[in-house]
């Protein structure tokens, strides 16, 4: 696919556009060297120094990446940003059944895997989320994280960080708070008991509760708006 030469306004985005396009059709695979600063600059019709900078951009969002000396190499060719503009825009329902399948299977591997101070940050967590009140969001989400930290996988990790944000985000936004049933502190307790037992189903059936009410809410709410 040849590259259209960027128009005068707006060149970089234009050109971190183009270039996103190149990744999304396969121009380049994974750890293929893109073209030279230069080269990129005659495809685009824009200066270099524009080109550094969208490239800079790709590399920031994850999908180039810059080894000195070498040149810019392709690291993945699924943009994020695509990514967390689909869930920006899918339907609340959608969103928690998305937050169901994440948290039923950290609270699993949690059990399986926590340790001592996985525990003592979790029941720390707890007691923060009773002091804070039923309806705190940070709190409510310091929870969930320590939970998924247990899971002692990086990348759960990673994950849930970039999602639950915008989970949150969806839920407002289509909802709003007070449209949302109350933070159910009990059962947040049965889920720590579960993980500190280390019985993972047990807690993956416990997890898959917790989220039961705001999945029936948000079931009525849909309803009630047809």
């Amino acid at each position: 696919m040849a590259l259209r030469a960027a128009g005068r306004t707006s060149l970089v985005d234009s050109a971190v556009e183009q270039l996103r396009g190149q990744l999304a059709d396969g121009e380049w695979a994974v750890g293929d060297r893109i073209p030279t600063e230069h080269e990129l600059a005659q495809q685009l019709g824009v200066g270099r120094n524009t080109v550094r900078e969208a490239v800079r951009v790709l590399v920031h969002s994850g999908l180039l990446e810059s080894r000195q000396g070498n040149g810019t190499f392709v690291r993945s060719t699924a943009d994020p940003a695509a990514v967390l503009h689909g869930v920006r825009h899918a339907g609340a329902a959608d969103v928690l059944e998305l937050r169901v399948a994440l948290e039923a299977e950290a609270a699993r591997l949690a059990a399986a895997r926590r340790d001592t101070h996985d525990l003592l940050r979790l029941r720390a967590a707890l007691t923060t989320l009773r002091e804070e009140g039923d309806r705190d969001a940070d709190a409510d989400l310091a929870f969930h994280l320590a939970v998924v930290g247990a899971t002692r996988n990086a990348a759960f990790v990673e994950v849930y960080r970039f999602f639950s944000a915008q989970v949150h985000e969806v839920l407002v936004e289509a909802l709003g708070d007070r449209e949302m049933p109350p933070v159910d502190i009990d059962a947040h307790e049965d889920l720590v008991a579960a993980i500190e037992a280390g019985d993972p189903e047990a807690a993956e059936r416990q997890a898959r509760e917790l989220l039961r009410e705001p999945m029936e809410t948000v079931a009525a709410l849909t309803e009630r708006a047809r």
